[in-house]
């Protein structure tokens, strides 16, 4: 693997992201002391980060795979003439492939750690024996990965229980499975493979109960010179997907912390890490214990409470050290390496996500009609919501549903609770449902306070923390319905209009019925067909453009027409027949999709028997594999036909419809 140098300077930067971090780095380039003319990537109903983040140049891009196309990409460096790509995180942010060949083909460099640290340390097995070498302590894992569950099983046994299975190239909580006893430990490994690309797992023992998760921000500048900027608590999570982060840490012992930050620093300096990394650990201070987990070898999305913290911009940091800059000149000097955090200063970042936690958090899909978060000292919001704009953000399944990331930042631990409390309440989003009245309850809730939230706290405590959120949600509508405004200008988390997906191939056949005279029967009824071959923008039913075919009665040949459907004051109402339809939760049977993603597998056919609980379908959402089971037995009559691989599904389709339960037939299907 060829060695990328990073140029002294660099001319023009590619952003080779979409959302709030794309908009972060662009905001970050234009501030550079040294001019750069900027370059993002959009596709074409997800573009709202270009209109915030204002680059000079907007590239239009196939479809959302595309930014993990690196030949595309490679091809666009060459067209561009451009010689630098912020890769931000997610995406191609860890590929040393992508690193290499953008260097190698393109003569571009890829602002980060470079290929051999990609190499090294975004595998987490590689990551755990440059632990080892270090001397610093690591949990007992399989040493090397694999794809037979056999192996897996074996080694998860012989440890013994709690462990974690883990995909090797897994992140953001995909592919990580927490595993107490026997009985979950098949379908716990079956799930992490699937979620993994190269579906290869490894597992190690678990260290949950009583520890916090932490993680060290550490700065290289290649040559083994490193520094680290203290380190953040991310201990409240559900699924292992980070919902609340703060910084710094609460913990008493900062002999404790000092120590886990020493051992960041040695890894780092061993490899001769450049750029921005976050290595992470578990920290137990009533047992004095920690292990490594691995590295992040890119900008975080947490990196905002370090910056609040600091005073330093790690993104620009990251750019001007890609142009040669040095630690003294960025005024990264040995007082930086103190391990007691900076004084009178604590931050805390919530992240605010599309999805419905009253319904197991499903995908909230739909389009984003207000946004409104308070601002003020010590607020910050980074977000590609641009709902009055041109372009409004339109949540789908491709992309990750982070819709915003909330900071505060106050001089005490307890003044900064109450901000955030206060921020929360004042914010106000419609057009998906939210995990608004979830955040609220957490900061809301007597041991976030204390800081007793280990990694465990919000999956034990998800309910009462929801419910105190709901509560809270319910005084502040009646407090403003109190002093006079309407309860719809009070809505936290509004529904979406719509969230009928059309595809490509939906046919509707349409009966036309002439009205004389007030009289129905005067004229006989006229069917007509009209069938979608494109779909072009779908933000149904304030618009609709597509591209139909449509067959009268007196033409056997479809026409092709252009079709832009726009709200009006007239409603229409037509009877339809479509491959999607709508379930009727009512209906005992009706099995209707309960959220809304990728439906990647169906697991039974028409007459087939299944039992209640029974696994009948798989729905991908931002890559995680979710199950859709039975809620009751019976035979299947009637089951939605996928007609791709992968298919955009929204929740509410009706995916199987059943007979009554014939007693004596064999069950198909997985259990």
């Amino acid at each position: 693997m060829s060695s990328s140098p990073h140029s002294p300077t660099f001319k023009r930067l590619l952003v080779a992201n979409r959302g709030e971090i794309a908009v972060r780095i662009l905001h970050a380039a234009r501030e550079l002391p040294s001019p750069v003319e900027t370059f993002a990537l959009y596709t074409s109903n997800d573009r709202s980060h270009c209109d915030l983040g204002y680059p000079q140049h907007a590239i239009q891009i196939p479809s959302a795979s595309s930014y993990l196309d690196i030949s595309l990409l490679v091809d666009l460096a060459r067209k561009h003439s451009i010689d630098a790509v912020h890769p931000g995180y997610g995406f191609l942010s860890e590929s040393a492939e992508f690193a290499d060949r953008m260097w190698t083909e393109a003569g571009a460099v890829v602002i980060g750690p470079g290929p051999e640290n990609l190499a090294r340390t975004g595998d987490k097995l590689q990551a755990k024996q440059l632990a080892r070498q270090c001397g610093v302590p690591v949990l007992e894992a399989m040493s090397r990965p694999t794809a037979n569950p056999d192996e897996a099983r074996e080694f998860a046994r012989r440890v013994g229980f709690p462990v974690m299975i883990k995909a090797v190239d897994g992140g953001g909580g995909r592919g990580i499975r927490l595993v107490r006893e026997e009985s979950e430990l098949d379908n716990s490994i079956q799930r992490a493979i699937g979620e993994s690309p190269s579906r290869t797992v490894f597992v190690e023992k678990a260290a949950v109960d009583g520890f916090h998760h932490v993680e060290i921000q550490v700065i290289g500048d290649g040559t083994g010179q490193v520094r680290h900027l203290w380190e953040r608590d991310c201990s409240v999570q559900r699924r292992f997907q980070k919902v609340v982060e703060y910084a710094p840490a609460l913990m008493s012992d900062r002999g404790l912390i000092a120590r886990v930050i020493d051992s960041a620093l040695k890894m780092a300096s061993e490899i001769r890490y450049r750029s921005l990394g976050t290595f992470e650990f578990l920290v137990s201070q009533s047992k004095g214990e920690f292990y490594f987990l691995e590295v992040n070898p890119r900008l975080q999305v947490e990196h905002t409470i370090t910056e609040s913290i600091s005073g330093i911009d790690l993104v620009q940091t990251q750019l001007l050290l890609a142009q040669g800059w040095t630690f003294q000149q960025l005024s990264l000097g040995s007082d930086v390496n103190a391990s007691a955090p900076p004084p009178n200063s604590h931050s805390i970042q919530l992240r605010l996500c599309a999805e419905d936690p009253s319904n197991n958090f499903a995908l909230s899909i739909g389009k984003v009609t207000e946004f409104t978060v308070p601002s003020g000292h010590g607020i910050r919001v980074d977000t590609n919501i641009n709902a009055s704009g041109a372009s409004p953000l339109v949540v789908g399944s491709n992309f990750d549903n982070l819709l915003a990331k909330i900071i505060v930042t106050a001089s005490t631990w307890e003044a900064t609770v109450r901000k955030a409390q206060r921020v929360l309440a004042d914010s106000r989003i419609s057009g998906v449902k939210t995990n608004l009245n979830l955040l609220r309850g957490i900061v809301a809730h007597a041991h976030f306070m204390t800081g007793h939230t280990d990694t465990q706290w919000l999956s034990l405590n998800l309910d009462e923390a929801y419910q105190l959120g709901e509560s809270i949600a319910k005084n502040l509508q009646s407090q403003h319905v109190s002093r006079g405004s309407s309860p719809q200008s009070m809505s936290q988390s509004g529904l979406p209009a719509s969230n009928l997906l059309f595809r490509k191939g939906d046919a509707w056949s349409i009966t036309l019925q002439p009205l004389e005279n007030g009289n129905p029967q005067a004229s006989a009824k006229i069917a007509h067909h009209l069938k979608l071959s494109r779909v072009l923008r779908n933000e149904f039913p304030t618009s609709l453009a597509a591209e139909i075919e449509y067959t009268t009665p007196t033409s056997k040949t479809a026409v092709p027409y252009r079709m832009q459907l726009d709200t009006t004051t007239t409603a229409a109402s037509a009877l339809v027949s479509s491959s999607h339809r709508r379930g009727d939760p009512n209906n005992p049977r009706h099995i209707v999709l309960p959220l809304s993603g990728k439906l990647i597998e169906i697991l039974v056919a028409s007459g087939d028997v299944v039992a209640e609980n029974q696994v009948l379908a798989f729905v991908k959402q931002m890559k995680m594999e979710l199950e859709v089971r039975s809620p009751r037995a019976g035979t299947v009559r009637w089951v939605y036909e996928m007609e791709d691989e992968e298919e955009d599904v929204a929740e509410g389709m009706l995916l199987v419809e059943l007979d009554e339960e014939r007693r004596g037939e064999q069950i198909k299907g997985k259990l």
